[in-house]
């Protein structure tokens, strides 16, 4: 071990969580403070307050390293780091709401003398700057500013912070840059130091790009549809190509979750304020927002109109192994079919609990995928989870009342589909059907 620190990890959401319980991991003992009673004491009891996999595991395994407090004074009794982890939502102009960042400024006590801030929340370029600004102006030029983003996805986010791609350490202060780096030295991962604005625009850059090619396979799907191509044959094809590589070819119903929709708007918006028109991500977003509602066009040339129908949604988390609600495609798909007069009813493995408050009030949550399927007109997944896979079984098929599958993710085999008696449409391979007409009720 290269020298174990005392950490503060403050936010403790999904990012922070899995920041404080991967630290640990790495042998340094870690307070974390939130602002949240509840989860707080929730994770004293050894509840874990969100679904990601290997995170109980970590939290079990180090939870002598661990700590969870409400006061801020607890995290710099001993931390001379504290890695600063809470949301940055977006508000209505677009731009980031930095007020729970301008909190912990407020909340930074006397005992924060001397100590290390890193920024690992997603904030514009610029923030760090005004975080210095504004410490310089209360006096507490002794206190440290470091950017350390992160590149963590959720569903894989542990396997992410032990095999980083990079770690991209940005500040001013040589000692200061070097003292967070060495908290990732036993990761063997490729350390970027660099300028904190620099260390900023890198994350915002790189989710925009991965935003970006998830757009363009979609339009690349869109258009093999008419065509006759298959979008699976063309990225496998494409993704050769060392220059384009394969990752982020996937087709689908769009991205959503917590980081692509918000960073690739806030970077639109910070080149607006600059006065540039970023045209390629206004381009971006449009064609995330048309994906959704394209399931509704697929379901309308099977089955007409919508209303009195009965639709299926398997899958409401943005992706599979999470919970996570943000920018969920599920949530537009069901307010646009409850608009058109369909019943739906959804099921997911894990994300009901969070998903209840935010669906229609008229959508119904079932208890199993069985259940979920039984007596529909038709079946939309909406999220890869895998188990979805055995929406093929005999059974499933002969309790629905049109067999008929909208695949938003390309989850299934197209002939093992059709096999099993299901009229077949997917997103950018030609639409296929059983022997037996599907008709409609």
């Amino acid at each position: 071990m290269s020298g174990r620190e005392t950490v503060g990890v403050i936010g403790v959401g999904y990012v922070g969580l899995v920041t404080a319980a991967c630290l640990a991991e790495l042998g340094h003992s870690v307070v974390c403070r939130d602002i949240d009673p509840e989860r707080v004491a929730l994770l004293r009891r050894g509840e874990v307050p969100i679904h990601e996999p290997g995170v109980p595991e970590l939290l079990q395994r180090n939870a002598e390293r661990l700590a969870f407090t409400l006061d801020m004074e607890d995290v710099f009794r001993d931390a001379r780091i504290a890695i600063i982890c809470v949301d940055t939502p977006p508000t209505a102009s677009g731009d980031a709401d930095l007020s729970r960042v301008e909190a912990v400024i407020d909340a930074l006590p006397a005992s924060a003398e001397g100590a290390i801030l890193v920024m690992k929340s997603t904030v514009p370029v610029g923030t760090g700057t005004r975080v210095r600004s504004e410490l310089d102006a209360r006096g507490r030029g002794d206190v440290g500013y470091v950017s350390n983003p992160e590149f963590l996805r959720e569903g894989s986010a542990v396997a992410d912070f032990r095999k980083p791609d990079r770690v991209v350490v940005g500040g001013e202060r040589a000692e200061d840059v070097a003292r967070v780096a060495r908290l990732y030295h036993d990761l063997g991962a490729p350390v970027l130091t660099t300028d904190v604005a620099s260390a900023e625009m890198i994350k915002l850059a790189s989710n925009a790009f991965l935003a970006t090619k998830i757009s363009f396979i979609n339009e690349i799907a869109n258009v093999c549809e008419r065509v006759g191509a298959d979008v699976e044959e063309v990225a496998r094809g494409m993704g050769m190509d060392a220059r384009i590589g394969s990752s982020f070819l996937r087709p689908g119903i769009g991205y959503g979750g917590s980081c692509f929709p918000k960073d690739v708007t806030a970077l639109k918006q910070l080149a607006g304020n600059t006065g540039y028109s970023f045209q390629l991500l206004a381009s971006v977003i449009e064609v995330n927002e048309l994906q959704k509602r394209r399931v509704i066009g697929k379901l309308k040339d099977r089955l007409g109109t919508l209303r009195d129908t009965r639709i299926a949604l398997l899958g409401l988390a943005f992706k599979p192994h999470t919970d996570d609600m943000r920018e969920a495609s599920s949530l537009v798909l069901a307010a646009r079919l409850v608009a058109e007069g369909a019943s739906v009813v959804a099921f997911d493995p894990v994300a009901a609990a969070r998903a209840r408050g935010l669906l229609p009030a008229v959508v119904d949550l079932a208890d199993s995928m069985v259940a979920a399927v039984a007596g529909a007109d038709a079946v939309v997944i909406v999220t890869e989870w895998p188990e979805f896979r055995a929406v093929l079984d005999p059974a499933v098929r002969a309790s629905m009342r049109q067999p008929l599958i909208i695949d938003g993710r390309n989850l299934l085999d197209p002939d093992e589909a059709v096999a099993a008696g299901f009229a077949y449409v997917s997103v950018g391979r030609s639409a296929r059907e059983p022997e037996r007409e599907l008709h409609q009720a």
